[in-house]
Parts: structure tokens; C-alpha cells; sequence
């Protein structure tokens, strides 16, 4: 009896056990509001959720992808890719140019080290937290990671043979491996480095042609301009096709036209029929198997860059519904309800604390109030996030209303395009006037010349564009006005000129007969003057916009600058291994006239042959210092006079140094240039066919953004395949859903039923932080 009063006295009151479960719950609750957040954020950025989410876990990697921690590891890559500047050999000399370069600065053994220690420091912290995050059977899997630590114990253990023998060493490995580091951080590189070598078989094929091509051509040569009795018919025997190895580097230049028509005059003076080898040899190669070779790589790097970008598109949206299924666990599931639903107000909670674009938030803010459902289904909470995929032009702030009749009129006139048009036609009128008084003066003795016709053009047409920006000003408003960039680039450019025009007055006063301003007084303002002339030149390209086709072609080469970060970084990984290697190879090879050991009999006797390294004076291009090899490998990329390398290291060092200079044409001007030609054309064909097939749009205007350059063409992933890949998330449980609905529809009183299913929670429901 006394047992059930007592039980009747605290018949609210739930045990200590069901108030920890309340705190569990609450602690559970709180854990899928953080796992949301960051799958979301995954989703924005394309990265992969295949990570804890643990809540220790979830902090330790909202702390590494913040900004402050990306920005230390980005800023310490660029510092170890820097050193090459100023450690052993240093490029901080005035020039490169053997005869006339001074001692470079030589740092103190332990100096340029001790940095390369610290980012090394960081770089080991950085694949520590990468793994752990990951999880370690996930890191097995992981070939970046791999490599990454690799690279690392490489990179310390040169490090230490480097100070034991006090930085005298010659060859070191670690500055070759530097450019990984930078590879390894940008997801987008990695992408393209594997379309790149995804595409490798079937551009061998087309390279192997061009072998075959090459070496039939050259056995060919050789038995044309075989040597005979006559000395002088055998000039063309003499200066190319002496040997085999002379022989194939000559056709092999001759494919990149750099030494056309130089390798065919001698045969070519004493016979005519001999131009029909080299023009067959030219248009096979060059015009149809050079050219095979851009179509193929356009071909099919197109189709593994498409494929590419529809990975991170999966990546988006398997975040996305990740961030869902782990939400729809937060409350019960209406009991008349087939499907998972997400409660608005758990939205909320997450896009409060998702770190994103404000106007992206702000849109999808508005989207969720617009739909006013209290619950979202998952194909919902999907299009509530479209929003990521659109880049908002900006909207242009309202003009002024004016009362006055008069001023409304003035607003018209002054914002009508025609005024723009007029504006035009004076940038125009202002070149043509500066080129007509630039030619006339040519030819003239700065004595003789009489600045005062420009000087007086130049204040006429800057006191028409400051009329002109005051007056667009007044008709559109200032925040209208500086919401273009046409105009902030006119205005900025008119603005400069003001002060350049006003500092000139000051000190020369206004222009007159005889003017000389760069006579007059210790500041030379006549460089000021040709200055503002040229800035006049820059503002002429306002007129681009209002040109359709120009302005296509300038915004392909615009959003080439975005597009093609990937590429140029890869350029810069090759470009740096290619350049350290060059030092090892040929540092100090190229010497001076001066010196005995480089006189050689085919210079006649100090007559220097033409075309030659020395005659032609390229004694800057060497690779003595890393800056000179970045120069020599950018003029050999261009292939213009590459030969020239090609026989003056042969000479200095081995012939074998020819193999260097091929690979990196191989390299840099066939597979990266054409790839290059590939990605322009892409984006060119994408634009105009936009351009051709625009659709209406709404009063807000929306841009594709550059990952999702061929948005139109991509597919959409099913239910089945993101439901299947969340299933083998290494570290997330899928099937919480169930146990926690369970879980609330427990009866109070069931004690001992609600303690067991505690404890399944505890064991089963939340995720995984084991590795």
C-alpha cells in the first residue's frame, strides 16, 4: 500500500535514468545539427564526406578548412616554392647575363634551412590531421596521403644530409619534390593532373605516329643528302644531316617550323626539287599530325573533364542529402508520412551556423519562408539548396528621381546609351590625335619638338571625360554609377589623368608655343604626360561591351583566368621541377667568350657563325640561377629559335642534353599548350552557344559558376545512387532513423525496455569514431 502512494506522490517525476536519456537525446540532437552543418559545407566547397563526424572529429575539421588554416597552409607553400628564388643559387642579381652578372647573395648554411624546416613543421601537421580525420582504413586507400608522407620523409631526410655536409652539396632531391606539396592541397588539380593522364594512351598514339613519321623522314634525309666527293654541294650534309643524332634533331625542330626556311636553303639553292621533301615533311607533320594531335586531346580530355565536373557535382549533392538524412533523425516522422522529413526549424539551425555566401544564405532563407512547409521532403531540402549552383549578377541600385522637369530632363539625355555612344566616338577622336602627333614627332630631336598642339589635346579631352563621368553621375546616381565596372574603370582612369594634368600645370603652366615640359625643372612630368596618353589608350576599351562579339571573345578570356587555375598550377608544378633539374644539369655549363675553354674551330677563329648561342648573344638564358631557368624553359615552351638550346648545351655539356630540351617540348608546347587550345575552345563553344540560344531571364539575372561550366549537359544523380553511397560511409550509420523513431514512441513507464535501447543508441546510433 505504502509502494503505491509512493508511487502516486511523484507521478511526473521520471527516473534518473530517463533524464539521461533526455541529455543523450539532447547531446544526440546537438551532434546531427554540427554533422548537417558540415556535410553542407562539404557540399559547397566539393569535398568529400567520407570523414568523422564525431563531435570532436566535426571541430577538429571545421578547424582546418577555416580560413585562417588554409590561408598558413597556402601561404607556407608559396614560402618553400619561394626559396628556390633566394637560396643556393640565388637569382637576386640585376641580370642573368653571364658576362656582365655579379656574385650572387649566398645565404648562411642554416638560414634558408631553418624555413624549409618549419613548413615542413606544417606540412607534417597537415597530413596528420588529413589522416586522422579520414580514419586509417580509409588512409591505406588514400594514394595522395601516401605519397604526401612519403615526399615528406624524402624531403627531411635530404634535409638532414644537407646540413651534415654544411650545404655543400650539389644535388638535392627535396627541391625537385617542393611542387607535390602544392599539387597535393587543390583538390582541382588532382582532377585535371588524372584527366591529363587519362588522356596520356590516346595521345601516345598520335606521338608514336609522329615517331614513325620523324624517323622515316630522317633515314630519308640521310640517304638524300648523303655526303659526296664535292665539298661545296655538301653544305646541307655539313650543317644538318651530318649523323643520325644531328639529323633527327634537325626534322624534329623543322616539325616546329623554328628553323624553317633555314634547314632547306642549302639544298633548296642547289636544286629546287628538293623544297618537295621538306614541304611534304612539313605539311604531313606539322599540318595534319600536329593538328590530329590538338583534335584527339580536345576530344577526349573534353569528355574526362565533363566527367570531372560531374563527379563534383555528385560530390554536391551527396552532401547535401547527407546533411538530410542525418536532419530528418531530429524529429518523428509524421505518423501518416511514407517518406523522411526535415523540420524547417532544424533547417534554420543549420544554414545559421553554415559558413557560406551571405546572398547564397539570404536566398535560400528566402526560399524556405516562401515555401512555408513545416516539413521538408528530401527532394525539397535538394532544390532548397539549388541556390549553390547559381552566381547572382548583381542588381544595379535604382537612378534618382528628380522633381524638377528640367532635371529629369538632363537625367534622360545624360543616361541615354546614346551618351555612352558619344563617349565612344571622343575616346576614338582622342587616339586618333595622339597617333597623328606621335607619328609627326618621330622623327623629330627632342629640341626640336613642340608639345603644345599635345598638351592642348590632352587638356581638351580631359576636361570632356570629367564632364562626362559628373554628368552620368547626376543622371544615374552615385551608387548606380560605381555599381558598373565600365564606369569605376572610366572614372578611375579619369581621375588619374586629372591629377597627372593638374601636377603638369603646376609645375610647366598651360601649354603655349614652344611648350618643353621635360626641360623645365628636376621632375621630368614629360613621362607624366605620355603617361596619362596611354591611360587615354586604355580607356578606348569601353567601347568593348558595346561591341557583342569583342565583348564574347574578352569574357571567354575573362573566365579563361578562372578556369584554367588548375592548369596553370599543374604548369607551375612542371615548370619547377623542370627548372631545379636544369640547375642540377647544366649550372655553370654556358661561360663567357672570354674564357679559353670555349673556343671551338667552327667559329673560324674567333668569327662567330651565325645563328649560334653566342653570336645571336643569349648568354642571359642559362640555368645558373632558378629565376634564369624559368626564362630559358619559357623561351624553349615558345619554341622559337629552340634549336639554338638545343645545339649550344649539346655543345657545352653532352649531346645527351638534348633529351632535357625534347621532354620539355614534349611536355610544355605539345600535351600543355594543346590542352590549353582544348579548355579555350570549350569554353568558347559553351559562351557562344549560350550566346545564340539565350532564354528569357528573370528580373534577378543568374551566371553558371565555373565549376559547373557544362551544367546543361550534366546528369542529376538518382535516389538509389546517393542512398548507396551514403551506405558506405565509413564513419556514419544509416539506420539511426528507425531506432530513434523507435526511440521516442517508447511508453514512459517501460523502464527497463527504454534503458536497452539506450544502450543500443549509445553503441549502435551514434557514429563511428573508431579508425
Amino acid at each position: 500500500m505504502e509502494a503505491g502512494a509512493a508511487a502516486e506522490t511523484e507521478p511526473l517525476l521520471p527516473p534518473r535514468s530517463w533524464r539521461a536519456a533526455r541529455g543523450a537525446a539532447g547531446a544526440a540532437e546537438d551532434l546531427h545539427i554540427n554533422q548537417a552543418v558540415v556535410f553542407i559545407e562539404d557540399a559547397i566547397q566539393y569535398r568529400s564526406i567520407n570523414h568523422r563526424v564525431d563531435s570532436k572529429s566535426l571541430w577538429l575539421y571545421r578547424w582546418y578548412y577555416s580560413r585562417i588554416c588554409q590561408w598558413i597552409l597556402s601561404l607556407t607553400i608559396t614560402i618553400i616554392l619561394a626559396l628556390a628564388f633566394v637560396e643556393t643559387p640565388s637569382s637576386l642579381t640585376v641580370t642573368s647575363d653571364v658576362r656582365y652578372r655579379l656574385p650572387a647573395w649566398d645565404p648562411l648554411c642554416g638560414l634558408t634551412e631553418s624555413i624549409e624546416l618549419l613548413c615542413f613543421l606544417v606540412f607534417m601537421i597537415d597530413v596528420s590531421v588529413k589522416s586522422y580525420l579520414i580514419g586509417w582504413e580509409e588512409f591505406w586507400k588514400n594514394k595522395w596521403l601516401m605519397a604526401y608522407i612519403v615526399t615528406l620523409i624524402i624531403s627531411l631526410t635530404d634535409w638532414v644530409v644537407s646540413l651534415s655536409f654544411f650545404c655543400t652539396e650539389t644535388v638535392r632531391v627535396r627541391r625537385i619534390l617542393r611542387p607535390f606539396f602544392l599539387l597535393q592541397n587543390s583538390s582541382m588539380m588532382k582532377k585535371t593532373l588524372k584527366s591529363i593522364n587519362s588522356t596520356l594512351p590516346e595521345m601516345a598514339s598520335v606521338v608514336l605516329l609522329l615517331a614513325v613519321h620523324l624517323s622515316l623522314f630522317t633515314m630519308f634525309a640521310m640517304l638524300l643528302f648523303a655526303r659526296t666527293k664535292d665539298g661545296q654541294q655538301d653544305k646541307e650534309w655539313v650543317g644538318y644531316f651530318r649523323n643520325l643524332p644531328d639529323s633527327l634533331t634537325s626534322l624534329l625542330v623543322l616539325l616546329t617550323t623554328a628553323n624553317n626556311p633555314d634547314v632547306m636553303i642549302p639544298a633548296y639553292s642547289k636544286n629546287r626539287a628538293y623544297s618537295i621533301f621538306f614541304i611534304l615533311f612539313t605539311v604531313l607533320g606539322n599540318l595534319f599530325l600536329m593538328n590530329l594531335l590538338t583534335a584527339i586531346i580536345y576530344n577526349q580530355f573534353r569528355g574526362y573533364l565533363l566527367k570531372s565536373v560531374q563527379s563534383s557535382l555528385f560530390r554536391r549533392r551527396l552532401g547535401i542529402r547527407a546533411a538530410f538524412e542525418v536532419l530528418s533523425s531530429l524529429k518523428e516522422t509524421p505518423a501518416n508520412s511514407e517518406q523522411s522529413c526535415v523540420s524547417a526549424g532544424a533547417v534554420l539551425q543549420v544554414l545559421q551556423k553554415v559558413e557560406m555566401d551571405s546572398r547564397c544564405k539570404q536566398a535560400i532563407m528566402m526560399s524556405l519562408k516562401i515555401c512555408s512547409c513545416d516539413q521538408l521532403s528530401a527532394a525539397q531540402f535538394q532544390r532548397l539548396f539549388e541556390e549553390l549552383d547559381k552566381d547572382a549578377i548583381k542588381q544595379h541600385p535604382p537612378s534618382p528621381e528628380y522633381r524638377s522637369h528640367f532635371m529629369r530632363k538632363m537625367q534622360f539625355a545624360f543616361g541615354h546609351p546614346y551618351f555612352g555612344y558619344l563617349g565612344n566616338v571622343v575616346a576614338l577622336a582622342n587616339i586618333v590625335s595622339i597617333c597623328v602627333v606621335l607619328v609627326l614627332d618621330a622623327d623629330k630631336q627632342p629640341s626640336e619638338r613642340d608639345d603644345f598642339f599635345l598638351g592642348t589635346i590632352n587638356c581638351f579631352f580631359i576636361i570632356y571625360y570629367l564632364m562626362e563621368m559628373l554628368l552620368k553621375i547626376l543622371a544615374m546616381g552615385l551608387k548606380r554609377y560605381l555599381s558598373y565596372p565600365s564606369n569605376r574603370f572610366d572614372g578611375l582612369l579619369t581621375t588619374i589623368l586629372l591629377v597627372l594634368e593638374i601636377a603638369t600645370f603646376a609645375e610647366y603652366g598651360f601649354p603655349h608655343p614652344g611648350w618643353r615640359p621635360e626641360f623645365v625643372g628636376l621632375l621630368s612630368l614629360w613621362d607624366m604626360v605620355r603617361l596619362a596618353n596611354m591611360l587615354i589608350v586604355f580607356r578606348f576599351l569601353r567601347i568593348i561591351p558595346n561591341m557583342k562579339f569583342m565583348s564574347l571573345v574578352v569574357t571567354t578570356l575573362l573566365d579563361l583566368v578562372k578556369n584554367l587555375r588548375a592548369f596553370a598550377g599543374i604548369l607551375v608544378v612542371v615548370f619547377y621541377a623542370f627548372a631545379i633539374t636544369g640547375i642540377m644539369l647544366f649550372k655553370g655549363a654556358v661561360v663567357p667568350m672570354g674564357n679559353v675553354s670555349v673556343v671551338n674551330t667552327t667559329y673560324n677563329n674567333g668569327t662567330l657563325q651565325c645563328g649560334t648561342y653566342e653570336q645571336l648573344e643569349y648568354w642571359p638564358n642559362n640555368f645558373d640561377d632558378f629565376a634564369a631557368a624559368l626564362v630559358t624553359l619559357w623561351d624553349v615552351m615558345v619554341v622559337n629559335n629552340w634549336q639554338v638550346f638545343l645545339e649550344a648545351f649539346s655543345r657545352y655539356t653532352s649531346p645527351w642534353a638534348k633529351i632535357y630540351f625534347v621532354a620539355w617540348w614534349l611536355i610544355s608546347s605539345v600535351i600543355w599548350v594543346n590542352l590549353f587550345v582544348a579548355l579555350l575552345l570549350e569554353n568558347f563553344i559553351h559562351k557562344w552557344d549560350r550566346r545564340c540560344h539565350r532564354e528569357s531571364l528573370s528580373d534577378i539575372e543568374y551566371q553558371r559558376t565555373v565549376e559547373l561550366m557544362f551544367r546543361d549537359v550534366l546528369e542529376e544523380p538518382t535516389e538509389e545512387e546517393l542512398m548507396e553511397k551514403l551506405q558506405q560511409h565509413p564513419h556514419l550509420h544509416l539506420y539511426f532513423s528507425l531506432s530513434i523513431t523507435f526511440y521516442y514512441n517508447l511508453p514512459k513507464q517501460h523502464e527497463l525496455v527504454w534503458n536497452y535501447h539506450h544502450q543500443c543508441l549509445s553503441n549502435a546510433v551514434l557514429p563511428s569514431t573508431q579508425g
